[in-house]
């Protein structure tokens, strides 16, 4: 009996583009417990933000997403990424997607220059551990508890948590 090689399973990221936004906007409304708004998915697809938004693939078919924004000091201090959402649908959970989007998300930032990026941070609910001990393991320390951060959502307070960029 002859049998075809084991492929590996491709995971690929895209950029956003107005025609994918609809694909993001449904993962979005089963992956998270909030509704987005119109500016977010407006912010998602400026040009500068190319590197740092993206819909997660596994063998084509699209899975995940993450969106970051970026957030410049007006006084020229550091530029801080935001990484507001990312999620992997729950069937594709536990096969390294998250962490490779994570780390994609990393290398975009740690290549920046124009604006060079001084840390990725973050909101996590504090009901979420194993979202917390995940960012852990990616090199985040959480730095504060940010109290009353979800308003339509029990627990309200989350740990906001965050990775130095080495340059």
């Amino acid at each position: 009996m002859s049998s075809l090689p084991h492929s590996q399973p491709r995971i690929s990221f895209a950029s956003l583009t107005p025609n994918n936004l609809g694909t993001v906007r449904k993962l979005n409304s089963v992956l998270f417990p909030i509704k987005y708004s119109e500016k977010f998915y407006q912010d998602i697809l400026l040009p500068e933000t190319e590197d740092f938004c993206k819909l997660v693939y596994y063998n084509d078919i699209p899975v995940g997403t993450v969106c970051c924004r970026l957030e410049t000091n007006p006084q020229g201090g550091p530029t801080k990424l935001y990484l507001m959402t990312m999620g992997v649908l729950a069937p594709y959970r536990s096969r390294g997607l998250g962490s490779q989007s994570l780390q994609e998300i990393i290398k975009a930032a740690t290549a920046s220059s124009k604006p060079k990026i001084d840390s990725i941070y973050l909101h996590v609910q504090i009901s979420n551990a194993s979202a917390k001990r995940f960012y852990e393991r990616h090199g985040f320390k959480e730095i504060a508890v940010h109290e009353n951060y979800y308003k339509k959502l029990v627990p309200h307070d989350a740990w906001i948590l965050e990775r130095r960029i080495e340059s």
